[in-house]
């Protein structure tokens, strides 16, 4: 368990995917082009196997956006997004009404 005080460190936000393609040398992993207001930024996550990549693009979902900086693959990911995922599907935390990029989740 965490406190209200650890959870309020979690920033998330609002991205829209600008562009997505596959991760040469990679099964599951997508290279993801963010939209988040003022800037652009790119993920790398492994959801390959549940979505193609035209399907994702202008889709906005949440991503946690103070993550430290991490390279997979030889590409640095500059966040992470949230999915939740059962033995059968993975599904993509998603907006479902259109909200300005940049914006945080509260």
């Amino acid at each position: 368990m965490i406190n209200i005080e650890d959870f309020k460190n979690i920033d998330l936000r609002v991205a829209r995917i600008l562009e997505a393609e596959k991760v040469e040398n990679s099964d599951n992993l997508l290279k993801l082009k963010l939209d988040l207001g003022n800037e652009t930024r790119q993920i790398v996550s492994g959801i390959s196997r549940y979505y193609q990549t035209q399907d994702l693009i202008n889709k906005e979902i949440i991503i946690v956006y103070n993550l430290e900086p991490k390279t997979i693959k030889g590409i640095e990911s500059q966040g992470m997004l949230l999915a939740a995922k059962d033995e059968n599907n993975l599904c993509l935390l998603t907006c479902d009404k259109e909200i300005t990029p940049g914006t945080k989740i509260s």
